[in-house]
């Protein structure tokens, strides 16, 4: 399906009333699909050979033994075994390509084993046409208004695939391509200092994305009074303390301004009620995270870019997670935990292209970490390693996000994430989908993510 710019935008309440400078230059936006990929990274590969040119993405042949809707996608590089490996021993070889947590992480755990097995590299990311046409539109059309908090003249696709600043970066992840729904059964564990699994929440969540909708199902009669990027319900179901608990976020698709940011609800078992939840943003602590994060941690990051001064650093060739398809689709949370950090022979590492941004907490904002920084993949923008420095300028956090390509859709998913406390010792693993627990098609009714719905299936 092909994006109708104008009339989409406009149902989509999306565009601004008055014209505004392009992003970019007519010139600039028609390198997308040339030398740049549809979404803004570079076609070519690296100097050395080590990051391959972006040629469509996918994984190439799809394995045996793939059962669509089965909710597992088996590893399509299984044969592939590392290309070197990194330690505290010859980390120094490898300084420019690290990040500074996983610097950090081989400094401090090395003796007990931690270590990056680093992959062939493949750049798998695909998404819909309709959305690679968006993007197009968007490098000319689309600009910030009201301090960054909203963008204008957006259609669905990456809003600034040439970013030209640091919060244009946060935006195209925060209003990521992953896909129009998924479902899945996770369990949240932190691991403590004495390397205890404990388990934190047990739950099933269901993420709705009503902007992208209209391709999937241009029949649907879906709001456009008040798009949102993301729908976000969790009904936990363990430990037996939260069993019966509701969350239900609704996440803007380009606005944070005044009265249309997020909007959170909670059912408590205590309470019986549902309530309003504005707790749910910025530096609360998560309980599903046992206090490893906040809420604007979740995936990487989310919510309103607001408290942060965001500088693009540049861009920038590192090791990162990347194709976690074993991790993901073939344990279960526990399976991956080790007595101080997830097992490195189940993860896989390779060399990609990132952006790095980095934000500063601005003059006479509140938040418990002073400097954040993020390395966002080129290809599909979605963060994928974040480090987080308190208010004396100490590195605290740092973590990663375990990403794979969903090759019938097309979209990467990034829900699992990785969060290590440097300072307590501990570390977490959130969002984690059980073994066959994923899910893409649409299995509630419109009014699951409503309060109204909310409330009706809480346990009373």
């Amino acid at each position: 399906m092909k994006i109708r710019s104008i009339a989409l935008a406009t149902a989509l309440g999306l565009c601004g009333v008055n014209a505004l400078q392009a992003a970019v230059s007519a010139e600039e936006a028609a390198r997308l699909g040339q030398d740049l990929t549809p979404t803004g990274a570079e076609r070519a590969g690296s100097a050395d050979g080590s990051i391959p040119e972006w040629t469509g993405g996918g994984v190439g042949t799809v394995p045996a033994g793939f059962v669509p809707g089965s909710g597992t996608y088996p590893n399509p590089f299984a044969a592939e075994t590392p290309v070197y490996t990194v330690t505290r021993e010859n980390m120094a070889e490898y300084g420019d390509v690290l990040s500074e947590g996983q610097r950090e992480m081989l400094e401090r755990f090395g003796a007990d084993g931690y270590q990056l097995n680093v992959y062939p590299s493949h750049r798998t990311f695909q998404a819909p046409q309709w959305f690679y046409d968006g993007t197009k539109a968007n490098a000319a059309e689309a600009t910030l208004e009201d301090a960054g908090q909203r963008i204008a003249n957006n259609v669905p696709g990456v809003p600034f695939p040439i970013p030209q600043s640091g919060l244009e970066a946060m935006w195209n992840h925060m209003i990521r391509w992953m896909g129009y729904t998924l479902t899945l059964d996770s369990a949240s564990y932190y691991v403590d200092s004495n390397g205890e699994p404990v388990l934190a929440s047990q739950a099933e969540t269901v993420f709705e994305f009503p902007m992208f909708m209209p391709f999937l199902d241009p029949d649907r009669n879906y709001d456009s009074t008040d798009v949102r990027w993301a729908l976000l319900r969790t009904d936990f179901t363990g430990p037996s303390r939260r069993a019966g608990e509701i969350l239900l976020v609704h996440e803007p698709g380009s606005d944070y301004t005044a009265g249309k940011g997020r909007s959170a609800w909670q059912y408590l078992l205590g309470q019986r009620r549902v309530r309003k939840a504005p707790a749910v943003s910025f530096d609360t602590p998560r309980p599903a995270a046992a206090g490893t994060s906040t809420y604007d941690d979740a995936y990487m990051y989310n919510g309103s870019p607001e408290k942060y001064d965001w500088k693009l650093i540049g861009k920038k060739e590192m090791i990162v997670p990347y194709n976690n398809y074993a991790a993901l689709f073939e344990y279960d949370s526990l399976d991956l935990l080790g007595e101080k950090m997830l097992k490195p022979e189940l993860l896989r590492f390779e060399k990609h292209r990132v952006w790095v941004v980095e934000g500063t907490l601005k003059e006479g904002e509140r938040h418990i970490y002073g400097k954040r920084r993020y390395l966002i993949d080129e290809d599909s923008w979605t963060i994928l390693e974040n480090m987080r420095w308190d208010g004396r300028d100490n590195l605290w956090r740092t973590g990663y996000v375990l990403s794979a390509l969903l090759w019938d859709v097309p979209a990467q998913i990034s829900t699992s994430e990785i969060s290590y406390d440097l300072l307590k010792g501990i570390y977490a693993i959130t969002g984690k989908g059980d073994r066959g627990s994923l899910r893409t098609t649409i299995e509630k009714p419109v009014n699951f993510f409503s309060p109204q719905g909310m409330a009706r299936g809480g346990i009373r």
